[in-house]
């Protein structure tokens, strides 16, 4: 069984120019919660390089869009270029690259482009946990993974649902190798679901829908029954932290006056979360049930060491071997676990809003 060489494009970008980022902004304007001010204006952020963040398409970084349409970005002091994704993968060949200076990604995508990347990689914020919104979708025949036996699934090898996949299979007994992958973008997967082509795709929002178009598929597994398996995160490069942790910390910052904005705002919120995703109102609903936004007390949680998947620490080890036993990542690749997160940015928000 082969995988796509995730890291393989990587030459290709440490060739190339990376965006320079100016390395003199200092710390910015007001927070969200309790509305603590800093002493920096909002206006002085407009003036800076930007920092550029790369998202995709994932219910739970659609919520960035909020901040550039609502100004929640310069409120909070920071200058920021929003850069969208149509996939989940180049967004993160382009953070390893240096191309960006933040990405939200999960933790064992992290992981495998972390020891590699030109500018380090940094887990900073925990935006949310997969809760069912990542899935095996299968056609009518297949009622068990058992089933599922010699049948050909389509998804993006070595990223979330293959992860969500092989750990479904282990959970039975099985294995990676009991299952024929057919590597796609997950919205080629969810069109070759459709049109017949596989027996089963890994899909996450909103490309499950596409795939549930086809007559007499269903739901197999869902992240819903594996907790803290796929953790979604702010990431930022090592090289921002050194030089403008400042900056940093308005990106946190920013996130949480995200989620104030939401829960004040829902009606609002969900029409601008829907554009870009590209749904409808209606159909955005289906999503909400399968993303467990993290509060600040979730992300506090989260970075600490622990014996569960909750804590990001003990994931990390488990993704790891996961990764190198499968063959996804090689010793030689694998970073530094201890260096790959740092808590001083949401404990400085939680201190802020106590």
């Amino acid at each position: 069984m082969k995988r796509r060489k995730l890291l393989s494009f990587l030459c290709v970008f440490l060739a190339g120019l990376f965006l320079a980022v100016g390395c003199n902004q200092t710390q910015n304007a007001t927070t969200s919660g309790s509305g603590t001010e800093t002493s920096i204006p909002a206006e002085t952020a407009a003036n800076s390089a930007p920092i550029v963040l790369g998202y995709s398409n994932w219910a739970g970084w659609w919520p960035w869009a909020i901040a550039e349409e609502e100004g929640l970005f310069e409120a909070n002091g920071v200058n920021v270029e929003l850069k969208w994704f149509d996939e989940y993968i180049p967004s993160m060949e382009a953070l390893a690259a240096g191309q960006l200076d933040a990405n939200c990604q999960t933790l064992n995508d992290t992981i495998s482009f972390a020891a590699n990347a030109v500018n380090g990689e940094v887990v900073v914020l925990v935006n949310d946990n997969s809760a069912g919104n990542d899935k095996i979708i299968v056609s009518t025949e297949i009622n068990s993974l058992e089933d599922l036996k010699g049948k050909t699934v389509a998804l993006e090898e070595g990223v979330v649902d293959d992860f969500l996949l092989t750990l479904a299979l282990e959970e039975k007994g099985m294995s990676r190798d009991d299952v024929t992958i057919k590597g796609l973008d997950t919205g080629a997967a969810a069109a070759a679901f459709v049109t017949g082509e596989v027996d089963a795709v890994g899909a996450f929002p909103p490309f499950w829908l596409t795939a549930l178009q086809r007559e007499g598929s269903k739901e197999l597994v869902s992240s819903k029954e594996f907790p803290g398996a796929i953790p979604d995160l702010l990431v930022v490069t090592q090289k921002l932290v050194d030089e403008q942790p400042d900056s940093v910390q308005a990106l946190v910052n920013t996130w949480f006056a995200i989620r104030e904005f939401m829960e004040k705002n829902p009606e609002k919120a969900d029409e601008i979360m829907a554009k870009r995703a590209n749904v409808s109102v209606e159909e955005f609903q289906q999503f909400k049930e399968g993303t467990k936004f993290f509060t600040i007390e979730d992300n506090l949680e989260a970075f600490t060491p622990g014996d569960s998947m909750e804590h990001m620490p003990f994931a990390a080890e488990k993704m790891t071997k996961f990764m190198v036993d499968v063959g996804f990542l090689e010793e030689k690749d694998v970073p530094d676990l201890t260096k790959i997160f740092d808590d001083r940015f949401v404990k400085d928000y939680a201190a802020q809003n106590a």
